[in-house]
C-alpha cells in the first residue's frame, strides 16, 4: 500500500470508530454493548497499526530522499559534462569534498572541489573547546535542527509545548525563587482596631537550582570506505540515530531522575495524589479523584494534562463512567484535535512505569500544570565527527548539557499503586 492508500485507510477508521462509539453509548441492550465495544475496540488496533504503518512510510519516504541526495552528490564528475550525462552546472558539494581532501591527497581535488572549499570557508561549525590539533567537530550546523526534532520524538519531556523551557549559553547555576501562599488569608478588619504585626502571616520564600548536567553517546567509528560508498550520507544517518539516543536519556532523566547528579525528574519531584485500590489496575473514579487532587488553581493552564505511559493509556481507553461512557475521546487526526481524558490533553512518556507490569507502590501516572517543570537546556545539542584521531576512518559522537525541576510541587500530583 502507498502512503496515501494508509492515509485513507485511517480516516476510515476515524469514521467506524466514531460510528461504533455513539452507537455503544445510544444501545441499552447488555450483550449488543458487549459486541459494539469489542468492535470498537479491534477498530483501535487497526488504527493503532495504520498509524505506525504510516510512521514508517513517512520515515522510509525520507531516507529514500537523502539517500538519493546523497547518490547525486556522490556521483564522479569528469571534466567533461557531456561525456557524464549531466548538466554543466552541477557543482561538486562542500561535504564531499571536504571528506576528500581530509581523506585522501589534496592533489586529487578537481578545480571544481577546490573553489567549493574556498567558498566554504566562511562556514560556520561546531568546533572543540580544546586545542584544533586535537581534530575538530566537522558536522554542518545544519545538522543541528535535525538532531532536535529526533530528540522531540523520544519523549514529551524536552518539548517546549509541554514544559518549559529555559535555554542559556552558558552552564552556571540558575537559582529559582519559590513561594506557596495558597494556603494564607487575610482576615477579619475591626474598625479602629490596629493591625495584627507579629510575623504570622509573613510570606516565605525558597529556592531551587538548576544546573547543567552532561550526558554523551560515546563515539561510533565508521570505515573512509562506508563513507564514500554507502548510498546514505552517513553523518546525517547516524546523526539522527545519535539524536535519538541523545532524546531517550534526556526524557529518561526529566522523567524519572533522582536528583541526585541528575535532574529531579517530574515524577520524582510530584507529590503524591491518589493511591490505587489494587497494585495491578486503575477504576475511573481514582483518576477522577487525581484530578480533584490538584487545587483548581492550578488546572486552567494551556499545558495542564495527564502523562503516563502507552501501556496505561490502554488500559485507561477501556475505562467507562457510571453511564456506560468511555473517559477517553478520540479526538480527530484530520482536523490534528488529539484525543483527551477527563476532558484534558494527555502526553505518553514511556519512561513512567506502566500498569499493570508494575511492582506495587509505583508511580503510574501524572496529573497537573506541567508548565510548572521547568527543563533548563544549555545550548543546543553538540554533534562532533572526529576525522584526524580515526584517520583515515572517522568516528561521531554526542553530548548534550540540561537540567530540570518543579517549580511548585503542589502543581503536579501523581497516582501511586498500592502497597502490598
Amino acid at each position: 500500500m502507498t502512503l496515501k492508500d494508509y492515509q485513507e485507510q485511517r480516516g476510515r477508521l476515524v469514521t467506524q470508530a466514531r460510528e461504533a462509539l455513539d452507537e455503544i453509548k445510544g444501545n441499552t441492550d447488555q450483550s449488543r454493548a458487549a459486541e459494539l465495544e469489542e468492535r470498537h475496540d479491534k477498530i483501535m488496533t487497526d488504527f493503532d497499526k495504520v498509524e505506525a504503518d504510516i510512521a514508517r512510510e513517512e520515515r522510509q519516504a525520507a531516507m529514500e530522499a537523502r539517500a538519493e541526495e546523497a547518490r547525486a552528490a556522490n556521483r564522479p564528475h569528469p571534466a567533461d559534462g557531456e561525456s557524464r550525462g549531466v548538466d554543466e552546472g552541477v557543482t561538486a558539494e562542500y561535504r564531499v569534498a571536504f571528506a576528500k581532501a581530509i581523506c585522501g591527497p589534496v592533489e586529487d581535488l578537481t578545480q571544481e572541489e577546490r573553489a567549493v572549499l574556498a567558498q566554504g570557508r566562511a562556514e560556520f561549525r561546531a568546533q572543540t573547546a580544546g586545542t584544533t590539533t586535537a581534530g575538530g567537530f566537522t558536522v554542518p550546523t545544519e545538522l543541528s535542527n535535525q538532531i532536535i526534532k529526533s530528540m522531540l520524538a523520544w519523549g514529551p519531556m524536552y518539548d517546549p509545548g509541554v514544559t518549559t523551557e529555559m535555554v542559556t549559553a552558558s552552564g552556571n547555576p540558575i537559582k529559582i525563587p519559590t513561594v506557596d501562599d495558597t494556603a494564607v488569608a487575610a482576615e477579619k478588619h475591626t474598625e479602629a482596631t490596629a493591625l495584627t504585626d507579629d510575623g504570622g502571616k509573613d510570606v516565605t520564600f525558597g529556592q531551587k537550582s538548576l544546573d547543567a548536567y552532561a550526558y554523551d553517546t560515546e563515539f561510533v567509528r565508521w570505515s573512509w570506505e562506508l563513507d564514500t560508498d554507502s548510498i546514505f550520507n552517513m553523518e546525517s544517518l547516524l546523526g539522527q540515530l545519535l539524536g535519538e539516543r541523545l532524546g531517550r536519556i534526556a526524557n529518561r532523566e526529566l522523567t524519572v531522575g533522582d536528583g541526585s547528579g541528575d535532574p529531579n525528574g517530574i515524577v520524582t519531584a510530584s507529590t503524591l495524589g491518589v493511591t490505587t485500590a489494587t497494585a495491578t489496575a486503575i477504576i475511573a473514579d481514582e483518576l477522577i479523584d487525581l484530578v480533584h487532587s490538584v487545587d483548581p488553581a492550578y488546572r486552567t493552564g494551556p499545558k495542564v494534562g495527564f502523562m503516563f505511559n502507552d501501556t496505561t493509556l490502554k488500559m485507561i481507553r477501556k475505562l467507562k463512567d457510571g453511564d456506560g461512557n468511555y473517559l477517553w475521546q478520540m479526538g480527530n487526526v484530520q482536523q490534528g484535535v488529539p484525543g483527551s481524558l477527563l476532558g484534558y490533553n494527555y502526553h505518553v512518556n514511556q519512561a513512567i512505569a506502566s500498569v499493570p507490569a508494575v511492582a506495587a507502590a509505583t508511580k503510574v501516572a501524572l496529573f497537573g500544570d506541567l508548565s510548572k517543570y521547568y527543563v533548563r537546556k544549555v545550548g543546543q545539542p553538540v554533534i562532533g565527527v572526529m576525522r584526524e584521531r580515526f584517520w583515515p576512518d572517522m568516528g561521531i559522537a554526542g553530548l548534550i548539557r540540561f537540567d530540570g525541576e518543579l517549580g511548585d510541587t503542589a502543581a503536579v500530583k501523581h497516582l501511586i499503586t498500592k502497597a502490598t
